[in-house]
């Protein structure tokens, strides 16, 4: 009980922040409780991400780590290391109600593939029905299987992988074997970018990759950390921009 009812005081100071007093707040986290308990949620409407979003937080707040999808700043910043002219694939963890995946499809060469996996249905059917662009693969599994996944895919590796699910509260062992298999997945000269909202994953991105940047993005909510990881020649460790 402890832990609901922290989720909804974040819910209630976020949606605060993000929106103010644009829409009832309570009334908003009164629903997503209240539609937490479904067994078959249906998708939500174009309309209704934000609701979507935050519905799914209080459902497993550490699947998202965040019930506010993030903010143009949190994008400008996750996307600006990559070299949109090279890059053929990308994969997205943990897309949400997508977000940063139309900023990406947005800046994509025209030949470019994107492929986005998310474990939640409710999520996987809203950005099924919301996002229409043949260059996205929309893929209900896990982030351990990245992979198997680009594999069925037809690729051999990705040029980038963002990811912006909580790893950090992860247990530690799943946390390492995706980090491992991240590394494994991206194409030579490939980088992964990722974005938390806690610092917890630091020691396993520099235990699995030889260059780890660092930066930070304050305007979000909540300020984000932003790692920015690739195989290269070791000791090149550092801080980034930010």
């Amino acid at each position: 009980m402890a832990k609901v009812a922290m989720a909804d005081l974040q819910v209630v100071f976020q949606l605060k922040y993000f929106m103010g007093d644009s829409l009832p707040v309570l009334a908003i986290v009164r629903d997503a409780r209240h539609h937490s308990h479904m067994n078959d949620p249906q998708p939500a409407p174009r309309n209704g991400a934000r609701l979507l979003f935050a519905r799914t937080f209080l459902r497993n707040p550490v699947m998202l780590g965040s019930v506010i999808p993030s903010s143009r700043f949190l994008i400008k910043g996750v996307l600006e290391p990559i070299d949109w002219a090279r890059a053929r694939v990308i994969v997205e963890y943990g897309p949400g109600v997508g977000t940063i995946t139309g900023e990406i499809l947005n800046r994509m060469r025209p030949d470019a593939k994107l492929i986005i996996i998310e474990m939640n249905g409710e999520l996987v059917r809203f950005l099924r029905d919301t996002l229409n662009d043949p260059r996205l693969a929309v893929i209900d599994g896990s982030a351990a299987d990245v992979r198997k996944i680009l594999a069925e895919q037809g690729f051999e590796g990705a040029d980038y992988i963002i990811s912006g699910i909580p790893l950090g509260s992860m247990p530690l062992a799943v946390r390492g074997h995706i980090v491992r298999e991240t590394k494994e997945a991206l194409a030579s000269g490939g980088a992964f970018i990722v974005y938390q909202f806690t610092s917890r994953v630091l020691p396993e991105l520099q235990g699995v990759f030889e260059v780890v940047k660092r930066g930070r993005e304050w305007l979000n909510v909540l300020p984000a950390h932003l790692f920015f990881c690739a195989a290269g020649p070791s000791g090149q460790n550092g801080s980034g921009p930010g």
